[in-house]
């Protein structure tokens, strides 16, 4: 009986500190919208603006590359024979690689 009214005259005494102590607790690890599982959902948006901006700039490279065929003839040319290896029947194909 003595033990149970020390403990209870702690918690009297020390109630708010108590109170502020379990509700960080509650918020900080054990809720389900807790600082730890924010923080990794902070660093997975960083991470996916990242690829957006990576996506962005391949479709505005594409674009261009897209408007300079189509108003271009020796740029089909080009790229036919960079890319695909294409060849006039008199010429000859040297692929070096690194």
């Amino acid at each position: 009986m003595g033990k149970l009214i020390t403990i209870w005259s702690f918690i009297c005494r020390r109630k708010y500190l108590i109170t502020v102590v379990t509700f960080a607790v509650i918020i900080g690890f054990l809720d389900e919208n807790s600082l730890i599982r924010r923080f990794g959902y902070e660093r997975e948006i960083s991470q996916l603006k990242e690829e957006i901006e990576k996506y962005r700039a391949d479709y505005e490279e594409n674009t261009q590359r897209l408007n300079e065929i189509s108003t271009n003839p020796d740029a089909i040319e080009q790229i036919a024979r960079e890319k695909y290896l294409m060849k006039k029947p008199n010429e000859d194909i040297y692929v070096f690689e690194d």
